[in-house]
């Protein structure tokens, strides 16, 4: 049974592996803490960037000789397999280190098998110590393994009454700079921002993250079915960040932009795919589909301060793009303005998943969502809720496929923060991949 000691270093453990948010994908991030023998903490250490040391050779590399016959607590099973470094199981062992907690099985087949290496070296081993808290912290990259795509998290920033504008379309700024400013964390967490098209016309949105030091960009991508709303001049063509452009398979790149092309659907949009009204002026009609506001929904952080200019990184190397100086013309794919369909969401979320991304951070507007929420891809929601009544305007989710209370999308409230005069609101899906619960 962990001790008192043990369970203080699990929880500075958890704390240290936060801090590999953002800079260790397609890798978990871990912490790890050593004990001596008489249980004082005497090294720890953290899983810093992909292909660097693990977090248990860090601790080990700070404790020294003092790790001999002393406790490793860790928030993963130690790795059992020789990549880009060597297997931690083994350094624990070659150490002198005679007891091991950690909080976390690891799932991936490659990697697991530590434990039982340990305990048959005669090493004591104990295992589940804090695992609620230590799955949160890496809930990306366990969503990423268990699933096979990238954990997704919608955030949202509204009124008490749930609207995301006013009626005339106006929005800036529902929420407190406190709030906007806690979302350039979220941004730097993550390995992706997602944005659609609708929110690319309204708001020409930046989508890095300012005010955040040694922050890693994340990827920025433009969910632009048919190749209209990413124009020459962008703020996401600027090289502050990464830039990626999701269209339809026979819709022409932008000349420069890191482009992909995704399959196109026009069945079943309302249940699983993007709404074809993402693509449309927000203005105009789209058949009787519901629409996206008119207006320039909060963003939460996409006020007009001076861009960041410095280096970025990004799994499987560096992006730049370049912004081009004119654009050609090319036909739409199939579907009409009538018709709806878009990209798959699936297909989507497997391309980023195949570049190295393990979490998104949705920030596109309420038909976005609603598509998310309709392919059973949103995993948590961060809503940052003002102390403001509208009574009228467009709503946080369009869609989502749900039409009545028993498809409701049931959630677990995590956390309630005050942030300045707003309260964030984190919760995670009840039930994976439903929506009855």
């Amino acid at each position: 049974m962990a001790t008192a000691a043990e369970a203080a270093a699990m929880r500075r453990a958890v704390a240290l592996a936060a801090r590999g948010l953002g800079f260790t994908s397609p890798n978990p991030v871990v912490g790890c803490v050593i004990l001596d023998a008489g249980g004082d903490s005497v090294g720890e250490g953290y899983h810093q960037r992909a292909g660097g040391p693990h977090a248990e050779v860090h601790a080990l590399r700070a404790a020294g000789e003092k790790a001999r016959g002393g406790t490793a607590v860790v928030t993963l099973e130690p790795c059992n397999h020789t990549g880009r470094t060597g297997p931690c199981a083994q350094a624990l062992l070659d150490a002198g280190i005679a007891r091991v907690v950690y909080a976390v099985d690891d799932p991936t087949p490659d990697a697991t098998g530590g434990a039982a290496t340990l305990r048959a070296a005669g090493v004591d081993v104990e295992s589940g110590l804090l695992a609620e808290e230590a799955e949160t912290v890496n809930a990306a990259w366990l969503t990423s393994v268990r699933t096979g795509r990238p954990h997704v998290t919608w955030k949202y920033a509204a009124t008490l009454d749930g609207r995301v504008a006013a009626a005339d379309g106006t929005s800036r700024w529902i929420s407190s700079a406190e709030s906007r400013a806690d979302v350039h964390r979220l941004r730097a967490e993550c390995d992706a921002v997602v944005v659609g098209s609708g929110t690319q016309r309204a708001d020409d949105p930046h989508l890095a993250v300012r005010g955040v030091e040694g922050a890693a960009q994340p990827l920025r991508v433009v969910v632009d079915t048919h190749g209209t709303a990413v124009r020459p001049g962008a703020r996401v063509l600027d090289d502050a960040a990464p830039t990626l452009v999701a269209v339809a398979e026979g819709v022409e790149p932008l000349p420069g932009v890191e482009t992909v092309h995704l399959p196109y659907t026009d069945q079943h949009a309302d249940a699983a795919h993007l709404p074809y009204v993402e693509r449309v002026p927000r203005a105009a009609g789209n058949g009787g589909k519901a629409s996206a506001p008119s207006g320039r929904p909060d963003t939460a952080a996409d006020d007009e301060e001076d861009r960041l200019e410095h280096r970025f990184t990004a799994s499987g190397g560096a992006y730049r793009a370049q912004r081009p100086a004119a654009r050609t013309e090319h036909p739409a794919p199939p579907g009409t303005p009538d018709t709806p369909g878009g990209l798959d969401i699936d297909a989507l979320l497997a391309e980023l998943h195949a570049r190295g991304v393990r979490s998104v951070l949705l920030e596109g507007g309420p038909t976005l969502a609603g598509a998310f929420v309709a392919a059973g891809a949103v995993d948590r929601v961060i809503g940052y809720l003002a102390p403001t009544l509208l009574g009228a305007g467009p709503a946080a989710l369009t869609g989502g496929g749900i039409t009545t209370l028993t498809e409701a999308l049931r959630l677990d409230v995590r956390e309630c923060v005050a942030l300045g005069p707003d309260l964030r609101i984190t919760a995670t899906v009840a039930g994976p991949g439903t929506k009855e619960h």
